[in-house]
C-alpha cells in the first residue's frame, strides 16, 4: 500500500492517490455512493467561493474538471488543508490508512440544530474529512458496515475532545463531515468491530481525527462558537 499517507498539496488541492483503481464508498459532494476510482480529493474553499444563491455543483464539476481531476471522489472544506493528519493501523495482518482534515468550526451536537446562516464577515468554518484506505477487498455491504464503524471512530473521538458548542452540548463531529473509504476488490463479507479489519478502521481513525481535534483546539479552543455554512 503507498500513496495515501503522502498526499500532493498543490493548493486550493490535496490529492491521495490510491495507486490503483480502488471500490469506494463515499457520501462526497463530487461522486458519491459507490464507485470506482483512484484518488480522493479535498477542495480549500473561502467565503468568496460560494456565494449565496450559486450553482455549487455546476461550480465544483468545473473546477475539478479544469484540474484533471473529474474521476475523483471529491470532498470541500474551509479547514486549511495544510493541516492533514496521517495515521496507519496494522492489526492481525490487516492495514488501515487514514488521512483527515480536521475543522470544527461547523461543529454539532445530537438535538437541536445550530442556525444555518452564518455572518458575511465571519469566516467560512472548516469540517472533518475523512479519506480511508483498506488493504482487504470487501464486498459493499461489508463496505457499508467499514464505513459505519469510521464514523463511529469520528465521533468518538471528537466527543474525546472536549469541544463543546455555545450552549454546553459536547461537540460529536460537524454539519457536513464527509467520509470517503477505499478498498480493492475483493468478497470480504465482515467488516465489525470484532474484526482485525474493524479495530484498524477504529485505530486508524482515532489517532488521525485526534491529531486533527488537537491542533484545531490548540487554536481555537474548547468552544465552538462560529457559524455552520450550508454547503461546507
Amino acid at each position: 500500500m503507498t500513496g495515501l499517507l503522502a498526499p500532493r498539496l498543490t493548493r486550493p488541492w490535496l490529492v491521495a492517490d490510491l495507486g490503483a483503481p480502488h471500490r469506494v464508498l463515499s457520501f462526497a459532494p463530487h461522486n458519491p455512493g459507490f464507485v470506482t476510482a483512484q484518488t480522493l480529493v479535498w477542495r480549500e474553499v473561502k467565503n468568496a467561493d460560494l456565494p449565496e444563491g450559486m450553482d455549487f455543483s455546476a461550480w465544483f464539476a468545473g473546477e475539478l474538471a479544469r484540474a484533471g481531476l473529474s474521476a475523483s471522489v471529491a470532498m470541500l472544506t474551509a479547514r486549511d488543508i495544510g493541516t492533514w493528519r496521517a495515521a496507519r493501523a496494522e492489526v492481525g495482518g490487516v492495514t488501515v490508512e487514514c488521512l483527515a482534515t480536521v475543522g470544527l468550526g461547523n461543529a454539532e451536537a445530537l438535538g437541536p440544530r445550530r442556525p444555518t446562516r452564518r455572518p458575511e464577515t465571519a469566516p467560512a468554518p472548516g469540517t472533518i474529512n475523512i479519506a480511508l484506505r483498506l488493504s482487504e477487498g470487501l464486498t459493499d455491504t461489508a463496505l457499508l458496515e467499514a464505513l459505519s464503524i469510521a464514523a463511529s471512530a469520528r465521533a468518538a473521538t471528537v466527543l474525546a475532545s472536549g469541544v463543546t458548542l455555545a450552549d454546553g452540548r459536547a461537540a460529536l463531529g460537524t454539519g457536513t463531515d464527509c467520509l470517503a473509504l477505499a478498498a480493492p476488490a475483493g468478497e470480504g463479507a465482515f467488516a465489525g468491530l470484532h474484526t482485525a479489519l474493524g479495530e484498524a478502521i477504529g485505530r486508524a481513525v482515532s489517532a488521525a481525527v485526534g491529531q486533527g481535534c488537537a491542533d484545531w483546539v490548540a487554536e481555537n479552543g474548547l468552544r465552538a462558537d462560529g457559524y455552520p455554512e450550508d454547503l461546507i
